[in-house]
């Protein structure tokens, strides 16, 4: 699909009067230049949320359900808490998509929403999240979902570190958030993001160098 957008283009959340129709037809002029497609593409489909159309609720769901599943096993280390969270998470979403004032933070805005379920399932666990034994078949099954990613090493040392080291290089390396993105998600200064990404990366060396020596 080809998308041509005329120039100069306004901002759409600064262009549009109190109860102006958001119609498909006048949408794509008010959105901002220099975005990816894909963020083009997540854009539109939220604002026709936002409109009631249930059909690009549907489109979300399957563009944003695969990613967000990885993210929470990423973090839980559990496939099927996984996708609990991930169920969790849909559900906040469909709630609280009319309340996003700014489509293009829909990225951040549903990747704090998952973090947040994930901590909730922390906390409900009282421990940390790891890698079972006598669970091979489970386990096989979970790295083809996550085939695309790069090491099981990788996955495995990253469940040895803190929660919030994991969260914030899986935000960042993993999921492609910028530190602007992921200061919005996490909801702390940008100078914070960079000073655990520091912490969170010196520390995922140490295990991964720990790793190989063994």
């Amino acid at each position: 699909m080809s998308l041509a957008l005329p120039c100069p283009v306004i901002p759409y959340r600064n262009y549009r009067r109190k109860n102006e129709p958001r119609t498909a037809s006048t949408r794509l002029r008010y959105v901002g230049m220099g975005k990816t497609k894909d963020q083009l593409i997540d854009e539109i489909l939220v604002m026709d949320c936002q409109s009631g159309r249930v059909k690009a609720m549907e489109v979300l769901v399957s563009r944003w359900q695969k990613r967000l599943w990885r993210y929470a096993y990423r973090l839980t280390g559990d496939s099927g808490a996984a996708w609990d969270v991930t169920q969790e998470s849909w559900l906040s979403i469909i709630r609280g998509i009319r309340r996003l004032n700014d489509p293009a933070r829909f990225k951040a805005w549903v990747y704090r929403i998952v973090t947040n379920k994930v901590n909730d399932w922390i906390r409900k666990s009282k421990a940390l999240p790891r890698c079972e034994a006598g669970t091979i078949d489970q386990e096989q099954t979970v790295q083809e979902q996550v085939r695309s990613d790069s090491t099981s090493d990788l996955h495995i040392i990253m469940r040895r570190l803190p929660a919030q080291h994991r969260t914030i290089l899986s935000l960042y390396h993993l999921e492609g958030l910028g530190i602007a993105e992921v200061a919005r998600v996490l909801q702390i200064p940008t100078g914070t993001v960079k000073s655990r990404l520091h912490k969170a990366r010196r520390q995922l060396k140490k295990l991964w160098q720990e790793c190989v020596e063994n």
